[in-house]
């Protein structure tokens, strides 16, 4: 085994003893603070080395602190609505335009779960079936369809609760992987420069407009933040707006700074077949064990945040059919849903409309501490969140699928 090897598996098993340890594990600020952070580093992170080599080269840090800028900006209005405008919400004193956005925010939401939980489980499919060598899109399509059915139907029983006490184990194993990945990268980074060997890779490729709307497709990468704004049964108003800045700002480190050490290892252009996956092949010459280890995280995390989303989704059918449907038919909604874009979309086509229906989504909320901010006084905070509202148009507007 490697050295680079033994690092990953010596230190993803110290991380797993600090992210399993009981007293972590009760705290009530890393349960806060761990739920938006888990959501951000995960399907996210298996596929932004890849993508971001493609789209922006050896400049791909810079493309990915800008996807975290834009992410804490609409970060920064949701904090403002759980402030501002979730208690009047709360009270049923709320104006008819502050319960309309918020409305048309939810069915936002609740679109951009539906293609969410297609994204988590054709990944899931895609990692699943790396481990028999299978990158053909048709049979990700088929594994993806299985496993999504299978889940729907397990919610129209009602049993996702049974299901989703697995994902507290899959966030421990996720951020033990990650910590064990960043040791192997630094010590390839540093064994490297002893040996006179480290150069960043630089992919040529155009850098122009086309690849601006590549990155703005590529928000859902960093989505999840926003879960911080439904926490409000279990943890207060401060508590969420601490641990969710908290979340954005250790995500952004850490997206950041994979971005910085995997760049020597970008190749340029996605494979036709097997591109979700091309995190694996890129992080080879790190040691045999990266594989299995990527899958494993992938797998877990991928299968674990399908199911919250399509919980999620589940109880926003219900609502928003004003309890026509139940939660269990939701379910199922959902998973026919996400089964379709699975048949009609690829994975690059389904993470541009993901972002287009989460930016959506927060170009909503930026409308709603917009309005808010300006009713209180806020003028400056008021026209900061506006520009929000700017940005997710032009998301919306212009994004496109990356290439391959």
């Amino acid at each position: 085994m490697t050295a680079t090897g033994i690092a990953l598996l010596g230190a993803s098993f110290l991380f797993a003893i600090v992210f399993f340890h009981p007293r972590l594990l009760k705290s009530p600020l890393w349960k806060a603070t761990v739920t938006p952070l888990a959501s951000i580093i995960g399907s996210g992170f298996l596929v932004a080395g890849p993508i971001l080599a493609h789209a922006a080269g050896d400049l791909a840090w810079a493309a990915m602190a800008g996807l975290c800028a834009i992410a804490y900006f609409f970060g920064a209005a949701i904090r403002y609505n759980i402030v501002h405008v979730e208690p009047v919400l709360e009270k049923g004193t709320a104006s008819w335009t502050v319960s309309l956005i918020e409305r048309a925010a939810d069915i936002a939401l609740l679109l951009a779960y539906f293609v969410s939980v297609a994204y988590y489980l054709n990944l899931f499919a895609a990692f699943g079936l790396r481990l028999d060598d299978i990158t053909a899109q048709f049979w990700i399509r088929v594994g993806a369809t299985a496993v999504i059915g299978s889940i729907g139907l397990v919610g129209l029983r009602g049993g996702l609760r049974a299901l989703e006490h697995l994902e507290l184990g899959a966030v421990g194993l996720k951020l033990s992987v990650i910590g064990g990945l960043f040791a192997a990268l630094i010590l390839a980074t540093v064994l490297a420069f002893m040996n006179g060997t480290f150069a960043w890779a630089t992919p040529d490729h155009p850098r122009g407009l086309k690849e601006i709307e590549i990155l703005l497709g590529l928000i859902v990468l960093v989505q999840g933040f926003e879960t911080s704004r439904y926490l409000g049964a279990a943890y207060d108003t401060a508590t969420r707006v601490k641990t969710m800045r908290w979340a954005q700002w250790v995500a952004t480190a850490i997206y950041i700074g994979f971005i910085l050490l995997v760049t020597q290892y970008f190749t340029g252009n996605l494979p036709k077949e097997g591109g979700e996956t091309a995190i694996i092949d890129m992080l080879a010459p790190l040691g045999a064990t990266v594989g299995p280890m990527i899958i494993i995280v992938a797998l877990a995390s991928q299968f674990s945040a399908a199911v919250a989303d399509m919980n999620g989704a589940g109880g926003l059918v219900s609502e928003t059919s004003k309890k026509r449907l139940s939660v269990e038919l939701g379910n199922l909604v959902t998973a026919l849903a996400a089964i379709v874009i699975t048949w009609i979309a690829d994975i690059y086509e389904i993470i541009a409309y993901a972002s287009k229906i989460f930016v959506a989504y927060y170009a909503l909320q930026s409308l709603q501490a917009a309005l808010a901010a300006w009713r209180n006084g806020h003028r400056w905070r008021a026209a900061f969140f506006a520009l929000g509202v700017v940005i997710g148009l032009l998301v919306v507007l212009f994004a496109i699928p990356a290439e391959v």
